[in-house]
C-alpha cells in the first residue's frame, strides 16, 4: 500500500529552523480550521521558550469600518484572521516603520502595532493599504517547545522571505501556493495533493 501522505506528498521532508520574522507554511493535510493552508508569520520567538504568530491569509468578511469608529473612506478596508487566541483584539503588520510610532520591528522593513491614531489617520487620509500595512482580528500562540515540536513533526516547514510588501498582498489559498513555490521543489507535491487523498 502506497502512504499518500509521506510519499507522494513529500510531508516527511525536514520543515527548518523558526526564528522571528520567518515564515510557517502549513502542510497540506492539516485540517484545523484556522491553520488549513494557512501561512503563519512569526512575530515573537525565542527557543526552548514560547511563541507567538500571526495568520497572514485568512479573511474574516469584516472590514475595518466594522469594527472601529472613525474609520471615514469608503472603500472597505479588509480584516484578517491572525489565529485563535485574543480574537477580539485588532493586531496590525505594516512595512511602514516610524510613519507609525510605536511600532515594534520584527524585521528591517516589517513591524507591529504601534500609536493606532497614527494608523487611522493613515488610512482616511487614503495612502495605499496593499502591501503597506493589513489588520488581523487575534494572533496564534504557542506553549513553551510547542511550535519547535509541531515543525519537527512536519507541521509546518519554515520559510524566510525579504519582500515584506508581497507578504502584505493576496489571501486564502493563492497566497498559500505562493509560498509553497518559495520553498523550492522538494515541496512540489504539496501544491497538487487532492483535499482528500485516501478517498481516490
Amino acid at each position: 500500500m502506497i502512504d499518500f501522505d509521506n510519499n507522494i506528498f513529500n510531508i516527511d521532508i525536514p520543515g527548518g529552523k523558526p526564528d522571528i520574522g520567518a515564515l510557517l507554511i502549513s502542510e497540506p493535510f492539516l485540517r484545523e480550521d484556522y491553520f488549513h493552508h494557512s501561512v503563519i508569520c512569526i512575530a515573537d520567538y525565542a527557543p526552548d521558550s514560547t511563541a507567538m504568530g500571526i495568520v497572514l491569509n485568512r479573511l474574516t468578511g469584516y472590514t475595518l469600518q466594522n469594527i472601529i469608529e472613525g474609520v471615514k473612506i469608503e472603500k472597505p478596508v479588509s480584516v484578517y484572521c491572525g489565529g485563535p487566541m485574543a480574537n477580539d483584539r485588532l493586531f496590525f503588520l505594516h512595512t511602514l516603520g516610524e510613519v507609525i510610532p510605536g511600532c515594534r520591528k520584527i524585521k528591517d522593513n516589517l513591524f507591529v502595532g504601534g500609536d493606532f491614531d497614527a494608523v487611522r489617520d493613515y488610512v482616511n487620509l487614503g495612502y495605499p493599504l496593499e502591501g503597506y500595512l493589513r489588520f488581523f482580528l487575534g494572533y496564534s500562540g504557542w506553549s513553551r517547545l510547542q511550535l519547535d515540536e509541531e515543525i519537527s513533526n512536519r507541521v509546518w516547514a519554515v520559510t524566510e522571505s525579504t519582500d515584506y510588501s508581497s507578504m502584505l498582498t493576496g489571501s486564502e489559498d493563492p497566497y498559500w501556493h505562493r509560498y509553497v513555490r518559495m520553498l523550492g521543489k522538494r515541496f512540489r507535491g504539496w501544491r497538487f495533493h487532492p483535499r482528500n487523498p485516501h478517498a481516490n
